[in-house]
C-alpha cells in the first residue's frame, strides 16, 4: 500500500507528481484508476492495443500509449525519463518485467516500483534496479486478515515488517479523555500524529489537527493517525 492512500496523507501530498504505469492488466488498471482519481497525471503503457484503447475509453489515465517496453528506444520516445515514478505492473511475464524494469531504471527514472509474482522474481527485480517491489496477492491477503480482525483500522502503511502508520477510529474507551490521559506512548508504544477535527468533512483540507496538544480531548468515532510498533497497534481497544 502506498502512503498516499492514507486519507491523512492525501491532504499533505505534492500535487505535481507524474506517474507512468507499464502493464494495463487488472493490477495496472487499478493503479491508474486510483492515481488518476486522486488528481495525479498518469500515463498508461501496454503492448496490447485493446488494453490501451480501453484505458482511454474508461478515462482512467490522462494518456495511454501502445509500445514494447522491452525496447529502450520506445520508452525514451514516449518520454519515460520525464516521469517521477514508473510502476512496472507486469507480473506474469517475468522476462518482460525484468527487462522493462532495467530499461526504465537505465533511462534515469528516480523511483521505479515493480510488481513481482514470486520471491525469486522480486529478488531479480531488485538486482536490476527496482526501488520498491510489491507482491499484490500477498499484501491483499495480509490486508484482508487485518481488516477482519481489526475493523477499526481504516488504512495502514507498513514502514517495515514491525512498524506501521495507521488511520484508526478513536475507540469508545478514549471518549472524553485528553491526549495526556490516554498516554499512547507509555501504554501502547505509539506516537499520535494527528486527530480529525469535530464535524470535519471528508474533503476538508484542514480535516486533521497535526500533533495535537496534550489537553486535546478524544471523541469516539473520530479519526486518529498513529505511528509505532504493530504489536502496540494491535493492542489498541476496538
Amino acid at each position: 500500500m502506498n502512503i498516499s492512500s492514507l486519507k491523512f496523507f492525501k491532504n499533505l501530498r505534492a500535487t505535481n507528481r507524474q506517474f507512468a504505469v507499464i502493464g494495463l492488466g487488472r493490477f495496472g488498471r487499478a493503479v491508474c484508476l486510483t492515481l488518476h482519481g486522486m488528481g495525479y497525471e498518469v500515463m498508461g503503457i501496454d503492448s496490447n492495443e485493446s488494453r490501451v484503447a480501453q484505458v482511454l475509453t474508461d478515462q482512467i489515465a490522462a494518456h495511454a500509449v501502445q509500445l514494447d517496453s522491452t525496447q529502450p528506444s520506445a520508452l525514451i520516445e514516449a518520454g519515460i525519463p520525464d516521469f517521477d515514478t514508473v510502476i512496472v505492473a507486469i507480473g506474469n511475464y517475468v522476462q518482460e518485467s525484468i527487462i522493462t524494469t532495467l530499461n526504465v531504471k537505465e533511462a534515469g527514472v528516480a523511483n521505479v516500483v515493480a510488481k513481482a509474482s514470486s520471491e525469486i522474481h522480486g529478488k531479480l527485480l531488485v538486482r536490476v534496479g527496482a526501488d520498491h517491489v510489491v507482491f499484490p496477492e500477498h499484501e491483499m491477503g495480509c490486508e484482508l486478515a487485518r481488516s477482519l480482525t481489526r475493523p477499526g483500522i481504516l488504512d495502514r502503511f507498513e514502514l517495515d515488517p514491525d512498524h506501521s502508520i495507521v488511520e484508526v477510529l478513536v475507540p469508545q474507551s478514549f471518549e472524553g479523555k485528553t491526549v495526556m490521559e490516554v498516554d499512547l506512548r507509555n501504554h501502547y508504544g505509539l506516537t499520535l500524529m494527528a486527530l480529525s477535527r469535530e464535524n470535519a468533512k471528508a474533503d476538508d483540507n484542514d480535516k486533521f489537527i497535526i500533533n495535537p496538544s496534550p489537553i486535546t480531548r478524544f471523541k469516539s468515532g473520530n479519526l486518529m493517525v498513529v505511528i509505532g510498533d504493530n504489536k502496540g497497534i494491535d493492542r489498541l481497544p476496538v
